[in-house]
């Protein structure tokens, strides 16, 4: 009830917007957590609403919003909720709708309504991150080291081979660790019942596509999937969320649902690739092929989870 009663109190929002805000905070519920970093982001969850709340020491918003960011970085919708509700309600910050609406944004596309009704009431998302972000992705690891630094070592020496061979594509050594571990978990024997093969798990026809003739040799395999990277990267404007859900169903299911198709498989291995990868754009490498002509009504459509 803090914050309806906050709401009432300071004005701040016309009363539409107050009852609508009000009614999220009380409806809202917290999500089931799957992410490898489960126990980071709850305890940066936890701490964050110490400080916003002041539960147990003095209230300190601004080292709520660091955290609620950290955690929000990191995928948790919850804390992406509360940020987006810390800025529309300028709740011991300065109230930023557009802040807002980038964090109500990041939930939404994990199918949070409750968030996607915020968005009618704080506006469109910025074109650029706020500075909390834009300060994690700052510190951004391209190359993946803490992800090797966790890895047994007979994925490190998968995880080196990549390290090595992706700047030749112009695609960062994390993209395609993620997507190797997702397709294959680094076993370069895996063969799926659909007859995808290799590291990246590339069927006969990507493999052909992309001149691999030995799907199950390491280097060929990385080669063919980092290719057929680059060329979804061009495809969709680097834009993560398109490139994971075209490597999984393909580009043509992509074009045909204007998003992430609503297949259990690929939402799942979407969600995943965000995960590990932590950030939601890459370069791209416009001069490799034209965008698909669908880009512009997908990217409309809002249909990136």
């Amino acid at each position: 009830m803090q914050r309806a009663r906050h709401c009432f109190i300071r004005h701040t929002a016309p009363l539409a917007t107050c009852a609508l805000l009000v009614t999220a905070f009380l409806c809202k519920s917290a999500q089931a957590n799957s992410y490898p970093d489960h126990d980071k982001i709850v305890a940066l969850r936890t701490e964050a609403k110490a400080h916003e709340y002041g539960s147990g020491q003095p209230r300190n918003p601004n080292k709520a919003v660091e955290l609620y960011c950290e955690a929000a970085h990191l995928g948790d919708a919850e804390a992406q909720y509360s940020l987006g509700w810390m800025y529309a309600m300028g709740r011991g910050i300065d109230r930023n709708d557009s802040a807002a609406a980038y964090f109500f944004t990041l939930a939404a596309q994990q199918g949070d309504p409750l968030a996607a009704r915020m968005l009618k009431q704080v506006g469109d998302p910025p074109n650029k991150p706020p500075d909390c972000i834009a300060n994690i992705l700052a510190r951004f690891d391209a190359q993946g080291h803490d992800i090797v630094a966790k890895a047994v070592p007979e994925h490190r020496k998968v995880m080196s081979l990549v390290q090595r061979l992706a700047p030749e594509y112009g695609v960062y050594p994390r993209l395609a660790m993620a997507i190797i571990r997702a397709e294959s978990n680094f076993n370069p024997a895996a063969v799926s019942p659909k007859n995808a093969q290799g590291l990246m798990q590339l069927i006969p026809e990507t493999a052909e596509r992309f001149n691999v003739k030995k799907p199950f040799d390491p280097e060929q395999n990385i080669r063919g999937g980092l290719a057929y990277l680059r060329w979804l990267l061009a495809y969709f404007e680097g834009n993560i969320a398109l490139v994971a859900a075209a490597y999984n169903a393909g580009e043509g299911a992509v074009n045909h649902y204007a998003g992430i198709p609503p297949y259990a498989e690929t939402q799942g291995y979407v969600k995943r690739i965000r995960e590990i990868f932590k950030k939601e754009e890459h370069p791209f490498d416009a001069h490799i092929t034209p965008p698909s002509p669908n880009l512009p009504r997908i990217l409309n459509a809002k249909r990136l989870m």
